[in-house]
């Protein structure tokens, strides 16, 4: 039986992860064994005794040990912040061939949809030695995509499309849960990361039926929305080009420059006056409570698609 005070590493993330917390903690505990030490010391030396004139101690004035001691304290600051940092943000940003899930939240359950369009309930199945970015949204509160085997944990929140990613090393069968209270049945809101290796998964997915993929799903609703009607290229309304628009710094009519993220695209969407490119008019229907929030998000998939043709690839 093997037994550890940790999950098991199984991603990449992972083994930095546990780097970082274990370098902190042996930090931690040479700190609070010098301090103790030297209490128990001084306590011994300098303890009041019956009958024995209290023992005086002559004031240490030295700038030497004052600079010393306040360099030692400033260099162990920017070195963890400098560690703590490196690692952070190495976790933020997902490789560009990375595989996309998308995963919905509802009370109470995990739906995942493969990016051939499989798609799975409270399981997911990811090949090794692949970075896995996964969009996450929920249809009704707050929940939060946690699997401690990877390190990695994501609220996922309504009306937003959160990320986080992974590369799976180890394979297995790994717990999924939801980390954020929501609602009577949050203790059950559990799933399973099933990690296997290229040609297993590959085998796997010979045995599922494809479904329709998200970005399929919203090229479908592009049309059936009306999107196509002012943004397709053969249209007469003077509305802003999709191709290549997903990643691109987007000049705004009040000055601003913002970036066509997901997050962007999704609020043109639902809150299209808010945030208007500069040189078009402000004519974009508000869809919200027309589109469903899985609606929204097959657009912004579909959306990010019309990126990479864009880009030629």
């Amino acid at each position: 039986m093997n037994w550890s005070i940790t999950p098991a590493q199984a991603s990449t993330q992972a083994v930095a992860f546990d780097q970082l917390f274990w370098t902190m903690v042996g930090f931690s505990l040479c700190v609070v064994t010098l301090v103790g030490l030297l209490i128990f010391v001084f306590s011994l030396r300098f303890r009041a005794r019956t009958g024995v004139p209290r023992k005086t101690v002559a004031t240490l004035e030295s700038r030497r040990v004052e600079i010393f001691w306040t360099a030692a304290t400033a260099f162990f600051a920017i070195f963890f912040f400098w560690y703590t940092s490196t690692v952070s943000l190495d976790a933020v940003e997902a490789p560009p061939d990375a595989m996309e899930y998308h995963v919905e939240a509802k009370q109470w359950m995990w739906k995942t949809r493969h990016p051939s369009g499989v798609r799975e309930i409270n399981a997911m199945h990811v090949p090794t030695g692949r970075p896995v970015t996964v969009f996450l949204n929920s249809q009704d509160v707050i929940h939060s995509f946690y699997v401690p085997a990877f390190r990695i944990k994501k609220d996922v929140v309504p009306g937003r499309t959160s990320t986080v990613w992974f590369e799976a090393t180890e394979p297995g069968t790994y717990p999924l849960f939801c980390t954020e209270y929501c609602g009577t049945n949050h203790a059950v809101m559990t799933g399973e990361v099933t990690v296997m290796e290229p040609a297993a998964y590959a085998r796997w997915l010979e045995t599922r039926a494809e479904g329709e993929t998200l970005a399929a799903e919203g090229a479908r609703l592009f049309t059936s929305a009306g999107c196509s009607g002012c943004h397709a290229e053969a249209s007469d309304v003077h509305a802003p080009p999709l191709t290549g628009l997903f990643g691109r710094d987007i000049p705004l009519e009040d000055g601003r420059t913002v970036t066509a993220d997901a997050a962007y695209i999704r609020d043109a969407i639902l809150l299209p006056e808010r945030d208007v490119a500069a040189g078009y008019a402000p004519i974009m229907p508000n869809f919200t409570g027309i589109l469903e929030d899985g609606e929204v998000e097959a657009l912004v998939a579909y959306i990010r698609t019309l990126a990479l043709e864009g880009e030629g690839r």
